[in-house]
């Protein structure tokens, strides 16, 4: 499985949890009981699928070594690809890049370079 996964979210609550030194998630993901992320390969997917239009965002680069083990799964998703999944907290020294997400004139999301 890929080192490097991927969660985007709102620039204001990454904010807060770089505050408070971990992410719990956001409301689909304490609604679903785990962190949703993704993988280099299936994140512009999940951008567009799950985020299409919204600004002000942040895309988070994690170390998934850095990552409870036990907490993270590979578990069947869209088409049932696997994707990762967090069953606990995301502490922020996971995080080894942010990168504003931000629309382009087309209205997609533009990223970096992936790992």
């Amino acid at each position: 499985m890929s080192r490097i996964i991927y969660k985007i979210t709102e620039r204001d609550a990454w904010a807060l949890a770089q505050e408070s030194g971990s992410f719990d998630g956001s409301p689909v993901d304490l609604q679903d009981g785990f962190i949703h992320f993704s993988t280099a390969t299936q994140v512009k997917e999940t951008a567009a699928k799950h985020f299409a239009g919204q600004t002000n965002l942040v895309l988070l680069a994690i170390d998934s070594l850095c990552l409870d083990q036990d907490a993270l799964r590979y578990e069947p998703s869209r088409g049932g690809a696997l994707f990762p999944h967090l069953y606990g907290p995301l502490p922020v020294h996971a995080v080894v890049g942010e990168t504003p997400l931000d629309l382009g004139t087309d209205g997609i999301h533009i990223f970096p370079e992936l790992q």
